[in-house]
């Protein structure tokens, strides 16, 4: 039924049917809302009773189904009684009347609620079948209205909807060259999921003209389209990052479990009926790879990465940062499948379970908006959540079925750290000049590695830097010497901070997963014994899962 939902169809159906008198869509998309209303009761099999389709805007009034215009309904006044007299059986479709409801400035107009009200006998109880439609971008209900109005979720369009919009467009430029076979088509409209029709139309066109063909490349302005749906919310951004896994100095138990979950939202995961993983909580010692493991992700996976920005979230018209939660939520859910970071999740959910934040319980609220989504969320968003101070975070937010796995990142093991230098080296090395005297072998990252015990992956990367500037001030090559002055005089977080990592190593022992590969820990376990109590010295923290 010209690509709509079926199951959204009859839902419609459904509330026509059952004399639901007034119906609120919430949506953009005004000419898909209405298209999908005439294909819902114009179809006998799903409506029972088919139905005559009137639009009004207040500047021209009513117009039937042929477009004829009904004189003397262009005020909400004669609009209302226009559906009062009609006896047809007929929905009627009023555009933008939620500015009659009190929106911004505007205050409510009593005269159309009191109409509205007085109209419910003869829409509920009429011989003739009538519904009223409001659609509108803006979900406006005043309070003397809330029992009466339905809302009905009207989703953005679906995979098929897009692919009947991509085959019309190349059908309408048939002299277009068409680099990509019938799979690559359909993902090419898998990628445009979240955006409105228009905005899928304007996308694949801008493709078009672009490249002057359509091929696997197109896939980057339809992203490109996205990031601008996504930047018009001002809470969620867009990350758009050029890292990989190969970025990632050690946690391997971490990338693999990354790894094993690549494409379980694709059509083939589902011959293994498992669902989509929900996401991943990863805490740690700061500076050891969690924001950079979030940003891999995405390249990884080869999905949308946006970050949420809880600070975005609050703000101080009251009830608005709930609704700026459940939008962002939906945006989310609208470019899906997508990975959500919400980076130090601790510092935005710092108001929760206080009494005395003075926010009249509005962090509660929200967390509560999210915590329920993320348990309930059917789209394939997956949710990358980090935290330095995991003692912080509500216990709710860490129980099963809200994260499917929760990993400690503790300092970086020897061999860890030899990765971690081989990477920023050899990524900075890139020329004779600078690396010239300078031979990144095994037994240079070996005594690096002895130097640096107790260093995260950040103070590795600030020594390498420090070492270059060293180099470049004497404008010569970089040298051993350099890097070993620079390490010397770096004072470590596991020395600034012991007591805290500590206390997180503690937490996470029985609580968490250990993001560093069970061989790499092997090395350490000789010296555990001979380690005087407190030390902050290896990574031992959580448990091992042999992957």
């Amino acid at each position: 039924m010209a690509g709509f939902d079926t199951k959204i169809v009859q839902k419609m159906a459904n509330l026509l049917r059952a004399r639901f008198p007034y119906i609120y869509i919430t949506t953009w998309e005004e000419e898909r809302a209405v298209e999908f209303v005439k294909a819902t009761v114009s179809d006998e099999k799903t409506i029972k009773t088919i139905r005559k389709v009137y639009q009004w805007s207040q500047s021209k009034g009513f117009q039937d189904e042929e477009g004829r215009v009904r004189n003397n309904t262009s005020t909400p006044a004669q609009a209302i009684d226009f559906i009062v007299k009609n006896s047809e059986n007929a929905v009627f479709i009023l555009k933008d009347f939620h500015v009659y409801f009190g929106i911004d400035h505007r205050p409510i107009d009593f005269d159309v609620i009191r109409r509205l009200r007085d109209a419910l006998p003869e829409l509920k109880y009429a011989e003739s079948m009538k519904n009223v439609i409001f659609i509108s971008p803006r979900l406006v209900i005043p309070e003397d209205m809330q029992k009466e109005i339905s809302i009905f979720d009207f989703p953005l369009p679906s995979e098929d909807e897009l692919r009947g919009k991509l085959d019309e467009m190349l059908f309408e430029n048939s002299s277009l060259r068409v680099l990509l076979d019938e799979e690559e088509k359909q993902q090419l409209a898998k990628s445009a999921r979240g955006l409105t029709l228009q905005e899928a139309e304007n996308a694949f066109a801008r493709a078009i003209v672009t490249r002057g063909c359509l091929d696997k490349e197109s896939l980057k302005i339809i992203f490109e389209e996205k990031n601008q749906v996504i930047k018009k919310t001002g809470i969620l951004e867009f990350i758009q990052s050029d890292l990989g896994v190969e970025d990632i100095g050690g946690l391997e138990n971490l990338k693999k479990w990354l790894q094993k979950r690549n494409n379980s939202w694709s059509s083939s995961a589902k011959k293994y009926n498992i669902p989509s993983p929900k996401g991943v909580l990863i805490t740690g010692v700061p500076g050891c790879g969690k924001s950079l493991t979030a940003k891999a992700m995405s390249a990884m996976w080869t999905l949308p990465l946006l970050k949420l920005d809880l600070g975005k979230i609050f703000s101080g018209i009251v009830g608005s940062s709930e609704e700026n939660m459940r939008r962002a939520l939906k945006t989310a859910e609208a470019v899906a499948p997508s990975i959500l970071w919400v980076d130090e999740i601790e510092k935005g959910l710092s108001g929760v379970g206080n009494g005395s934040n003075g926010d009249s319980g509005t962090s509660s609220r929200v967390f509560g908006t999210f915590l329920t989504w993320m348990q309930e969320k059917e789209s394939p968003v997956f949710v990358v959540a980090t935290a330095n101070n995991i003692q912080g975070l509500p216990p709710e937010l860490l129980r099963k079925g809200r994260f499917d796995e929760i990993f400690f990142v503790d300092l970086p093991t020897r061999r860890e750290r030899k990765e971690i230098f081989q990477l920023h080296l050899n990524r900075r090395l890139n020329n004779d000049y600078i690396g010239r005297d300078l031979e990144v072998n095994d037994g240079l990252l070996e005594r690096l590695a002895d130097q640096t015990e107790g260093f995260v992956g950040a103070e590795v990367e600030q020594a390498v830097i420090s070492a270059l500037y060293e180099a470049f001030f004497n404008q010569r090559p970089l040298l051993e010497k350099d890097l070993q002055e620079s390490i010397t005089n770096t004072v470590p977080l596991s020395v600034t901070q012991k007591e805290q990592i500590l206390a997180l190593r503690q937490w996470a022992n029985v609580r968490a997963v250990a993001a560093t590969a069970r061989e790499d820990l092997k090395e350490y376990l000789s010296d555990e014994k001979s380690e005087e109590p407190g030390d902050v010295k290896s990574s031992r923290g959580g448990r091992n899962l042999d992957f």
